[in-house]
């Protein structure tokens, strides 16, 4: 079955928390609830930003365009795994995504950063 969506109408958690549900109205009025299970749901979230990346390029015939959400906040909290930190990163309308870090890729990623913000310095010969 294949139902063209209108508009997003509800976003919810079951009482025990192993669901969600997305409420919408399809092309002709009619709502109508999709379940998923916590597990299908985070399959989902790693899906939709690649599907949404592929979408842009198609539509714009540029494959350099990315869906980039403005940064407005970050948090780092150390994990209870003591080699992992936290890196929630989040948006000014609410939107975040956390990211668990082992050490060697929180040295490289603030050695990226570093170099990012560097000044470009020319040489030149005397």
């Amino acid at each position: 079955m294949e139902i063209d969506s209108q508009a997003l109408t509800t976003c919810d958690v079951s009482q025990d928390g192993g669901a969600i549900s997305l409420g919408f109205v399809d092309t002709i009025g009619n709502p109508a609830t999709i379940r998923l299970s916590l597990d299908q749901a985070g399959a989902l979230l790693m899906t939709l930003p690649g599907l949404i990346d592929r979408a842009l390029q198609t539509r714009f015939g540029d494959q350099s365009l990315r869906y980039a959400y403005p940064l407005a906040s970050w948090v780092i909290e150390q994990s209870s795994n003591a080699t992992q930190c936290i890196v929630t990163l989040r948006t000014a309308d609410g939107f975040s995504v956390c990211f668990s870090i082992p050490l060697q890729r929180q040295i490289e990623l603030g050695e990226a950063l570093a170099a990012q913000l560097a000044p470009k310095m020319t040489h030149h010969a005397n």
